[in-house]
């Protein structure tokens, strides 16, 4: 069988997430990416609904019109209006989402063609209490480690947009000089979580699971607090080599 086309795989995963019973997006909550080359990629329009996201709705846009604003402090959001019209292909096409351009840094990463955004509710009730930063450090049960990694990102609140998009580079270089490879999540506090992967069924089997260990830990800790697995553990299950082989019989 023929592989899908980046554009129908990530109407696909767009679909999946924005899923109303899934509690991940609603109405325009959200956002995804999917890499064409390394000149292009593909995002969500702006105001468009995950859900029922068609054709039209996504934007081919190009990584050198955007990744320069990343290294710029003084744009105004004017001009970071314009810059995102500018970075269309085709300058039909719908204006891209204000968080192309973290798509754009995070699809840079090695082995990075996915990208999705979502704003989870139980995820969220956590990244908008002060137990936010010890989720993404912790971990509570062995699938959260082998489908989002042995430690997430975490970012403070920060205005979303240019500013956000720099925060998230600067903290996801740290993690990748720490643990020398991409992260799977990257947690917003007040705000949402990203996951990001090599294929469709990454990103949703790292949001899936996420959204899971939020609900999970919510409960823990209204039973007493959570009970976390030790550093040892968690390196444990990270490096097995039966875990290695399920996450690549998962595709993660």
């Amino acid at each position: 069988m023929a592989p899908q086309s980046p554009q129908t795989d990530l109407l696909e995963l767009s679909h999946f997430l924005g899923q109303e019973d899934r509690d991940l997006a609603i109405l325009g909550e959200g956002n995804t990416s999917a890499k064409l080359d390394d000149e292009t990629f593909l995002v969500k329009a702006s105001g468009s609904c995950l859900e029922t996201l068609g054709p039209d709705d996504v934007v081919a846009c190009r990584f050198d019109a955007l990744l320069p604003m990343l290294d710029q402090d003084d744009l105004t959001d004017q001009q970071i209006e314009d810059h995102l019209l500018a970075c269309r292909v085709d300058t039909q096409s719908k204006k891209p989402s204000v968080e192309t351009l973290f798509h754009a840094y995070l699809l840079t990463l090695p082995e990075i063609n996915f990208v999705g955004h979502t704003h989870s509710i139980p995820v969220n009730q956590i990244l908008c209490s002060p137990l936010a930063e010890q989720f993404a450090t912790k971990k509570l049960f062995p699938d959260e480690i082998v489908c989002c990694g042995a430690r997430s990102v975490f970012v403070p609140y920060t205005d979303p947009g240019l500013r956000l998009s720099q925060v998230i580079r600067e903290k996801t270089v740290a993690f990748m000089d720490e643990f020398g490879a991409p992260p799977r999540v990257i947690l917003l506090a007040n705000h949402g979580l990203i996951t990001l992967g090599k294929t469709p069924g990454a990103v949703k089997a790292a949001m899936l699971m996420a959204h899971k260990s939020a609900e999970i830990f919510a409960g823990a800790a209204a039973m007493g607090g959570p009970v976390f697995l030790s550093d040892e553990d968690v390196d444990r299950i990270a490096n097995r080599i039966d875990e290695h082989y399920r996450q690549r019989a998962l595709k993660l």
